[in-house]
């Protein structure tokens, strides 16, 4: 692994920003969603997969129509 450091300021609200070579390298742009994880070598930041990466991965549990018909269910539980 290739471990580059940088070194960033945190606001009085807890703010940072990522640097952009690190963005690019990991298609982080604004709206992406990220974990922060609390280890014992500090703080990770790790992407969280979004509704596209998630997309077709229960193909191998259901059809389209089977997957439709039990969101909408799910969603009906709610209301």
């Amino acid at each position: 692994m290739n471990n580059v450091e940088h070194e960033v300021i945190v606001t009085r609200k807890g703010q940072t920003t990522i640097p952009a070579s690190i963005r690019k390298k990991y298609g982080v742009r604004e709206g992406t969603r990220l974990k922060v994880v609390d280890t014992d070598d500090g703080i990770l930041f790790k992407l969280s997969p979004s509704t596209l990466d998630l997309a077709g991965s229960g193909s191998k549990y259901a059809s389209p129509e089977e997957m439709k018909k039990r969101l909408d269910d799910l969603r009906n539980e709610d209301l």
